[in-house]
């Protein structure tokens, strides 16, 4: 078993939802364990109900999707690389690399760091447009 740290606001979240039957979060209503199909069903359940699809077999709504998200909000919120694969579980930063997806507007943000003014750095802002290298 591993261990993986959680934010306050996801403990208490788990707290207030925990099944009365079983000590875990996740179980079926007689407090059996679930197996992985359950959580397959109940992941593409919840993305219909919320509008992000609208198939019966959701491309991309199961469990994994949730890693590749994970890691992504990591990444958007400045974790390092090595943190973010520590706290995913992989053996090799490559791995860790292709779950860290980032938004457009991070990519700006980056760019942005290049602008005099920002974060202390100074130089010439020529190229921070857009350019066709």
């Amino acid at each position: 078993m591993r261990m993986v740290p959680m934010t306050t606001r996801l403990a208490e979240a788990l707290r207030k939802h925990r099944h009365l039957k079983s000590d875990r979060v996740l179980c079926q209503a007689d407090g059996k364990p679930i197996v992985a199909n359950t959580l397959a069903y109940w992941i593409e359940r919840a993305s219909r109900t919320a509008g992000l699809a609208t198939t019966r077999k959701p491309k991309g709504a199961g469990p994994h999707v949730l890693r590749h998200t994970f890691c992504s909000h990591l990444a958007m919120r400045g974790a390092s690389p090595k943190a973010i694969q520590e706290l995913a579980g992989h053996r090799d930063l490559a791995t860790t690399q292709r779950y860290m997806h980032l938004s457009p507007s991070a990519l700006d943000a980056a760019i942005a760091l290049l602008e005099p003014g920002l974060r202390g750095r100074t130089g010439d802002a020529a190229g921070a447009e857009e350019a066709n290298c």
